[in-house]
C-alpha cells in the first residue's frame, strides 16, 4: 500500500530525548516499509527514517528559541497547540492533501487540526487520537467539541478508555501502542534493585509529587527523570518538586536519550506512575514492563487495560494504597513483565491492526 504518516513537528521522527507520539510514528513507520509497504512522512526536518520524508519544518519546533534567539523570552508561545506552531502545522496539512492522490490511506497524528482537511478528502484518512478528551479548560473543551463536528471520519483509539467522554465517533478499532522490544534489554532479578523510577513530564497530572512522597514514607531513593517544558511544568516543579531533591535520597537527572531511560528502568526495582489525569495509554508502561520492571500505577484511564493486577505490577485507587503496594514489589516476577510486553505490546502487533484498518478504509 501507498500509505502517509503525519507526525506532529514539535519533535524529531525519532525523538532524541521525550516524545512518546513520535515514537510511536517512528516504530510504525518503520515496520510498514520492512513488511513491504511505501511510506511518505510528513514530519520536522532533521528526522531520520527509511520513508521519503517530506518536512514540514526546517528543524523541530521545539529548537526554534535556539534558532531564532531574538525570541526565546516568547517561547512559552511555541508551545505545542499554540498559534505558532499551527501555522507551521497548517502548512504542511496543505501540502499533505495537495498531494493526497498519490496514497492508498493518509494516517493523521497530528490530531483536530487535520479534521477539515480530512473532511474533504477522497483519499481516506485515518486519525489515531494521541490524547485525552479533557473539558477542564475551554481550549480542551473546545477540541472535544471539535472532534464531534465529525462523526463521519474514522478513528483509533489508543485504549478502550479513551473512547468513554466521546462515545460516538467513527471508531475503527482500538490499537494499543507497541515496541521493539528487542531495543529493551530486561533485568529478572531484584537482588541488586535500590531504588524506584520516576520517568516523565513534570506536571500535576503525572503525580511525580505523590512518587516522591511515596519515596519519604517507605525509605526508597527515588531516581526521576523528564522534561520540564512549558511555564506551568516549570513553576510546578519549582515549587513541588525541586525543594526535595536533595541528590542522594531525591534524585533528579534530566531528560534521557534512550539508551540511558533503558538503563534507568531496567535496574530499577519498579517505577511509579501515580497519574491523576485520564492516562489514554501511558507508554513508559510498557517500556518499563519490557525492561522486566514492573509498575505501581493509579486506576485512572486506560491503566487498567495496561498492568495485570498482581502480575506485572499494582493499580491503586489511592496514593496511600499505592505507598502500600511498596513492600510487595518482589512478589512480582519479572520475567511475567517482559512476556507481557511480548505478547501484547509489540510493534508488530501493532503494524498488524493498522494495516487491517487501512486496508478496510482503502477498500470502502
Amino acid at each position: 500500500m501507498r500509505i502517509a504518516q503525519i507526525a506532529p513537528i514539535w519533535e524529531t521522527i525519532p525523538p532524541r530525548f521525550y516524545g512518546g507520539t513520535e515514537l510511536v510514528v517512528n516504530l510504525l513507520t518503520e515496520e510498514l516499509i520492512r513488511m513491504g509497504h511505501e511510506v511518505v512522512l510528513f514530519a520536522a526536518g532533521g528526522s531520520k527514517t527509511s520513508a521519503r520524508l517530506v518536512a514540514g519544518s526546517d528543524f523541530p519546533l521545539r529548537e526554534l528559541p535556539e534558532k531564532l534567539p531574538q525570541y526565546a523570552d516568547q517561547a512559552h508561545s511555541l508551545y505545542p497547540g499554540s498559534q505558532i506552531s499551527a501555522f507551521y502545522e497548517l502548512k504542511m496539512l496543505q501540502h499533505v492533501f495537495n498531494m493526497a492522490d498519490q496514497f492508498d490511506v493518509i494516517h493523521n497524528h497530528l490530531g483536530f487540526m487535520a479534521l477539515p482537511f480530512a473532511s474533504l478528502s477522497k483519499t481516506p484518512v485515518v486519525t489515531t487520537l494521541h490524547g485525552a478528551f479533557k473539558t477542564d479548560t475551554l481550549a480542551t473543551f473546545c477540541e472535544t467539541q471539535f472532534f464531534k463536528s465529525f462523526p463521519t471520519l474514522p478513528m483509533v483509539s489508543i485504549s478502550d478508555y479513551q473512547r468513554k467522554p466521546c462515545p460516538n465517533l467513527n471508531y475503527a478499532g482500538t490499537v494499543y501502542h507497541g515496541l521493539d522490544v528487542k531495543k529493551y534489554y530486561p533485568s529478572f532479578t531484584y537482588g541488586d534493585k535500590h531504588y524506584l523510577a520516576f520517568l516523565g513530564r513534570f506536571c500535576e497530572e503525572k503525580g511525580p509529587h505523590h512518587a516522591i512522597r511515596a519515596a519519604k514514607e517507605t525509605g526508597w531513593k527515588l531516581i526521576m527523570a523528564g522534561k520540564v517544558d512549558c511555564d506551568d511544568e516549570q513553576q510546578f516543579f519549582k515549587t513541588q518538586i525541586e525543594p526535595h531533591i536533595d541528590g542522594d535520597q531525591i534524585q533528579y537527572i534530566g531528560e534521557l536519550d534512550h539508551p540511558r531511560k533503558v538503563a534507568l528502568l531496567q535496574n530499577a526495582a519498579a517505577t511509579l506512575c501515580p497519574v491523576t489525569w485520564p492516562e489514554p495509554f501511558g507508554l513508559v508502561l510498557i517500556e518499563s514492563l519490557a525492561c522486566g520492571t514492573p509498575v505501581l500505577a493509579m486506576r485512572h484511564g486506560s491503566i487498567p487495560e495496561i498492568i495485570a493486577h498482581g502480575q506485572t505490577g499494582f493499580v491503586s485507587d489511592t496514593v496511600e494504597e499505592l505507598i502500600s503496594h511498596i513492600r510487595q514489589i518482589p512478589q512480582i516476577d519479572r520475567r511475567i513483565c517482559r512476556s507481557h510486553v511480548e505478547t501484547r505490546f509489540s510493534v508488530q502487533r501493532m503494524t498488524s491492526d493498522y494495516v487491517a484498518i487501512y486496508q478496510q478504509l482503502a477498500a470502502a
